[in-house]
């Protein structure tokens, strides 16, 4: 008889788990910084770099809806790890085929590794957490610095790798395909949590509840315009930057989409113990406040202004998004809170897509200025609807 495998203990499995989360979430954003080169070394337009944006989510989204909840019922490390291996794969298509058809391809790979990956991942944390015998919102906390966090770090090491070493649009991807190896070693190496069982595959149960579908459709619409947000300052700040401000730098070009991200993340953790209906209106108001600035940055030509309005959207981002989040939890039973939730996260990544494909058919027409301005505008409203609308119900 051959010896069952050695697994880690709860805890440090949890830690394990949150590793390989976070350098699985970090490759997503590897090539934003890098797609001025891209673009600089091919000459296609700015729309193109749109349409490779948008394969990442057309590929998440997918991936949610077909097998983001299968976990349920064949364990959390099977989907966690055949989602690290897709973004191992698209690594090496990032390498061998740098053209804009690999380009695709590779971000739709990593799109279904991290729709696979998401919901396998947070609930594999809360579970070791349990296991270990702690209590607490620490794996809520953990899986947020690790997905959104994680999608900050990305654009700021590939931007210093960039800058720093020979290759730059192969270096980055060899660095993140070789955390992903360990990313993957790391999910061997861990417990499972949930015994597989017989079960009928199906897609993911969408559901809007009868009940409160106003306040349904205004977390829809925080969810929606906050990645929104998300998408365009990582799919286009980095050469809005090159172009609009004549920054030379990778290292700058990634800057600003680590930043945006990372006070999300950081926001979301430290402001847990505030309650929902103020975390409401300070994210509306710091998403409001910061469009404004986005958009008055690039009129004027002002990068720290343009730079500081990202951060303050991003911020108001993180806490609208778990604003949103909580809301369509409220609105059923804890039993049917995946099906809402589902839905809620495919129209953010709707958000993620449809905009900033938008975007790119715009600029196609316009100059960028007065298309970074209707988008921040069209936002603004949608933040200022959704966000005072889920406030008074959590008042």
């Amino acid at each position: 008889m051959t010896r069952p495998a050695r697994r880690l203990p709860p805890l440090p499995a949890f830690w394990a788990v949150a590793a390989a989360f976070l350098a699985a979430m970090a490759f997503t954003t590897v090539p934003t910084p890098l797609y001025a080169l891209y673009q600089q070394r091919d000459g296609f337009p700015t729309w193109v770099i749109t349409v490779v944006f948008a394969a990442y989510a057309v590929g998440v989204a997918v991936s949610l809806y077909l097998v983001g909840h299968v976990s349920d019922r064949i364990g959390r490390r099977p989907p966690a790890i055949a989602a690290v291996v897709l973004e191992i794969a698209a690594a090496v298509v990032f390498i061998v085929w740098p053209g804009v058809p690999g380009l695709l391809v590779a971000r739709l790979l990593t799109g279904l590794g991290v729709g696979a990956l998401t919901a396998a991942a947070t609930a594999h944390l809360g579970e070791l957490w349990h296991r270990a015998g702690r209590g607490g919102a620490t794996p809520a906390s953990v899986a947020t610095l690790a997905n959104i966090g994680g999608l900050g770090v990305g654009p700021l090491a590939a931007g210093l790798l960039a800058q720093l070493v020979p290759l730059p649009l192969v270096v980055p991807y060899v660095v993140g395909g070789a955390a992903l190896v360990l990313a993957a070693i790391a999910l061997l190496l861990v417990p499972e949590t949930v015994p597989a069982r017989p079960w009928r595959w199906h897609p993911q149960r969408l559901r809007v509840p009868e009940e409160g579908r106003g306040a349904f459709w205004a977390a829809g619409a925080g969810a929606f315009a906050g990645f929104a947000v998300f998408g365009l300052v990582t799919a286009l700040s980095p050469t809005f930057v090159a172009g609009e401000f004549h920054a030379t730098s990778r290292i700058d070009a990634g800057l600003v989409p680590f930043g945006t991200l990372a006070v999300a993340a950081v926001g979301q953790v430290f402001l847990t113990r505030v309650a929902m209906r103020v975390q409401l209106v300070v994210a509306t108001a710091a998403m409001a406040a910061g469009l404004a600035g986005l958009a008055t940055g690039a009129v004027v030509a002002a990068l720290p202004l343009f730079a500081g309005g990202a951060l303050l959207a991003g911020f108001g981002v993180g806490l609208l998004f778990r604003g949103a989040l909580a809301t369509a939890s409220g609105l059923v039973e804890p039993g049917e809170r995946g099906s809402v939730l589902a839905a809620v996260f495919l129209i953010a990544y709707v958000g993620l897509t449809v905009p900033v494909l938008l975007v790119g058919a715009a600029l196609v027409i316009a100059p960028a200025v007065p298309v970074l301005v209707v988008f921040s505008a069209v936002m603004l409203v949608l933040a200022v609807v959704a966000g005072p609308r889920m406030a008074r119900r959590a008042a």
